[in-house]
Formats: C-alpha cells, structure tokens, sequence
C-alpha cells in the first residue's frame, strides 16, 4: 500500500505543472489584442498623428510677439482655448519657464512645443502661390547671398511685412524662394516701409535663430544714413530717451482711432517719449555724427542705433528738434517763433523729393557660414538725387565708425 500511495500522488502533482503554460499563455495574447484595439482609438481618423514634443527657437522678426499669436502663426489649427490648457498644465514652455498665451516672446527664446490637438474645423491658412516675378525681383536686389542667409536692398515704398491694406510685401515675395531653395527663406529684422536699404533673409530656421541670437546679444553694428532738417549742435552725440507705443500701436492698433488733425492733437501711431518707470516704456540709444552739411538748411547724418525699437532713428531725429527730410509722421510741430518757418535760407528746396531720407546703409555682424558679414547698400534715387544736389560725396569718411559699441 506503501508503494501505491506515491504513484497515486503522481498525477495530482502534474496538474499544476500541466496548468501552467495554459494559465501563461492567454496573457501575451490579451496584451497583444489590447494593443491592437487601442492604437485606432487613440488616434483620429480625420485628424493627422500629433508630433512630438518640439523645441523650437523665437528667430528675431518674431521678437515682442504674444505666444498665442507665435502659436497662430506657427501653428494654424491649433484652437486656442487647447493652447490656454496647456500653457495652464504647464506643457508649454518658454525657455523653461512656465508661460501664458498674453507672454511676450524675445528673439532667442525657446519655446516648447508638446503634442498638439489640431483643430481639423480650423479653415487653413492659405499661402500665397508662388509668384515668379517675386524670385525675379528678390534676385535683383539681392546684395550677398551664401549658403545660409542673403542680404537685400529693400526699395523705397516696399513693405517687409503684411499688415492692413499691405498685400504687397518681402516677408510674401519670400515663398516665390521656397522652391529654390527647398524651406521658406525667414525675415531676420525689419524696416519701415520708407526706409530703403540692407535687409537680412536667413534661408532656414536654424539660420534665422542664430542670426537672431546675434541681434539680441548686440553683435550687430548697423549704420544708417539720414539727410535731417537744419544742423544739429552738437555736430556729434548721443541720444539717450525712453520710447513707448502710441495707442494705435502693437495689440491697441484694431480698437485706436485714426490720428486727427490740428494742434495738440497727439498722433496715436507713432512712438512718444516716456519717462523712466512708466508703463511699456523702454530705454532707447543711438549715436549720431554730422558727415556733412548745407548750413542752415540741412545735414547729413550718420546714426548708429545701440537699440532697436519701433521707428527708434525716426523719433530720435525728431526729439532734437531735427526731424528727417521726407518723414511724414516724425516731421516736428516748428514754434511760431522758429526761424525756420520764414526764413528762405532755412527752407528745404522744392528739387528734394519729400521722400523720407532714410537708408539702412550698412550691416556689420558675424557671419554663421564664418568670418564676418560686412554689406553696403546704396543710396535709393531719391537720396541719391538730394546727394548729387548738394555735392554730397559718398566716399568720405563717415566718423560714426569712431562712435563706441555701448
């Protein structure tokens, strides 16, 4: 009985042994079907993949701009009450920084970017088509161009960017590159619409972010040449003020009315003095020097901005009392007792076109293909006709090269 007892145990033992790999079995195969059934759910299918998270740098035309309107521009359908929630959660940040949609964005900064809902209701945003006349004309004013980045002569008249009524404009003539050079050239900086002269282009993104890194950390020497009404004193200076927005500027200009006319009235589209410590104002730099003259009529200017704000050279001009020829909105209230107002000598003469008589003349900075950029433009032929008239020469020493960095 002894001897049996053991055999009998022997199946007992072997059922648990024999369960095993039926127990294990089912598990890969439960894994394996909820896989499948979860990734069609998990992704739309009238919706793209969402991508990854993205790290992507503020290049300088963007410098100043809300997040939310970064994120409109960059990301068309993306609805914005899903950008409030993840700026709220946190998933966006700015530098590593937490962030919300009404932040303020600088050239330089890194924005996080996580996966993103896409709006597919969202209309998309029609680009322009490719104009070949655009590439043509870009080609002719093209001043220096390299494997990352080109330097333009932007014309007189010539917007750089679009805004209301503008349809016409170098940041739109850009996409007629895109296909040449395979990703859409990027605008570096910018100048108003009347100033002619050298614009920077980075032919790609990560061009554009060094280049605006190169701004924002003041490696960039810029010369501007202006021809101003009368003959500053000092003959050389430095011009030392604090600038604000007027009320129809940046995230006012929809709700501003229109400037008025008539004496008093404060033109709500151009950039005012501030005091130090009031809201939105910001400190402002530039160096001047006297080239030439035509006492007491007129004087050549050479400006150096230290920094870049809204119409700063503009303004500036204005402040001391000797606004730019041709400017229509910095052009200086004279006193009732201003010479300038009946004196025939002190009269600017009918040959000089009222164009405004500013040019972004010349770019010096550190080139990211290597060695230094150094580019010149010339005179646009309105200024070039106020030179020849007076007998301005171009090729004499310009003492603003003399003027410090800071």
């Amino acid at each position: 009985m002894n001897a049996r007892k053991p055999a009998a145990k022997k199946p007992a033992l072997k059922k648990p042994a024999a369960k095993k790999p039926a127990t294990n079995k089912p598990a890969p195969r439960k894994a394996d079907k909820d896989a499948q059934t979860k990734t069609p759910a998990s992704v739309s299918a009238s919706a793209p993949a969402p991508a990854g998270v993205q790290t992507i740098a503020v290049v300088a035309d963007e410098d100043g701009m809300r997040l939310d309107r970064w994120f409109r521009r960059r990301f068309p359908a993306v609805g914005l009450s899903h950008l409030n929630k993840i700026c709220r959660k946190g998933e966006v940040r700015v530098s590593g920084k937490r962030v919300e949609g009404s932040d303020r964005l600088k050239a330089g900064d890194l924005v996080r970017v996580p996966p993103l809902k896409l709006d597919v209701q969202a209309p998309a945003v029609k680009r322009p088509d490719a104009n070949p006349a655009d590439a043509k004309l870009i080609r002719q004013i093209t001043l220096y161009e390299d494997r990352k980045l080109m330097v333009l002569d932007k014309p007189w008249g010539l917007a750089v960017q679009g805004g209301s009524g503008t349809t016409r404009h170098i940041d739109g003539m850009l996409q007629a590159m895109a296909e040449e050079m395979g990703e859409r050239p990027v605008l570096v900086h910018r100048l108003d619409r009347d100033t002619s002269g050298v614009l920077l282009i980075a032919k790609t993104r990560k061009a554009a972010a060094d280049l605006g890194e190169i701004f924002r950390s003041r490696q960039a020497r810029k010369i501007y040449w202006s021809i101003v009404q009368g003959v500053p004193k000092p003959p050389q200076g430095r011009i030392s003020l604090f600038l604000a927005k007027g009320a129809a500027m940046g995230d006012d200009r929809a709700r501003a009315r229109k400037p008025q006319a008539g004496p008093g009235r404060v033109d709500p589209e151009k950039m005012r003095i501030a005091k130090h410590g009031e809201a939105d104002a910001q400190h402002s730099v530039t160096y001047y020097a006297t080239v030439d003259k035509v006492a007491p009529r007129l004087a050549w200017l050479s400006m150096k901005p230290i920094t870049g704000r809204t119409h700063q050279l503009r303004a500036h001009a204005e402040a001391i009392g000797h606004p730019m020829i041709g400017d229509p909105k910095y052009s200086g209230a004279l006193a009732e007792n201003d010479p300038r107002r009946t004196d025939p000598m002190r009269a600017i003469p009918a040959e000089v076109e009222r164009k405004l008589h500013l040019l972004a003349r010349r770019l010096i900075l550190p080139n990211p293909s290597g060695g230094v950029l150094d580019v010149t433009a010339p005179l646009p032929p309105h200024m070039k006709k106020t030179f020849d008239l007076f007998g301005f020469d171009v090729s004499q020493y310009d003492p603003i090269m003399d003027a410090p960095e800071e």
